[in-house]
Formats: C-alpha cells, sequence, structure tokens
C-alpha cells in the first residue's frame, strides 16, 4: 500500500471569489438584447438613431437586407 504525503493547497485549488472571477467568472458574459427588424423599423422601414450627438439611419433595402448609414 502506497503512503499519501499531504498536499499543500495553492491557489489554483481554492474556489474564486465572485470578486475575483470578474468578467471570466462561471456563468459567462449574458448575451445582447435581441429585436426583431419589423419591430424596430415599423411599416416604412426606417429608423434613426441618435448616438454621440450624430443621426443615423437604419433602414430595410428593397432585397430585405439593413443598411446602416450616417
Amino acid at each position: 500500500m502506497e503512503a499519501r504525503t499531504p498536499r499543500r493547497a495553492d491557489a489554483s485549488s481554492q474556489p474564486q471569489s465572485r470578486a475575483a472571477q470578474g468578467a471570466s467568472g462561471a456563468a459567462g458574459p449574458r448575451p445582447p438584447a435581441r429585436a426583431r427588424s419589423s419591430a424596430l423599423l415599423g411599416p416604412r422601414g426606417e429608423l434613426i438613431i441618435e448616438h454621440a450627438g450624430e443621426e443615423y439611419r437604419l433602414r430595410r433595402t428593397r432585397n430585405g437586407k439593413l443598411i446602416l448609414t450616417k
């Protein structure tokens, strides 16, 4: 029978606190919010987005694609 020697606990074998886990925690990052383009664009197929003092236009093309312009 083999004798076992006690192992020292090192940092890698200790569970981390939630604060120590940070962004790489077990839960992982949350997925981004999701919305249907039809709900955003409405019947006109267009939405003006204000960002950092600028206006951007998100619109649906004739081919059903989305295009974002400044």
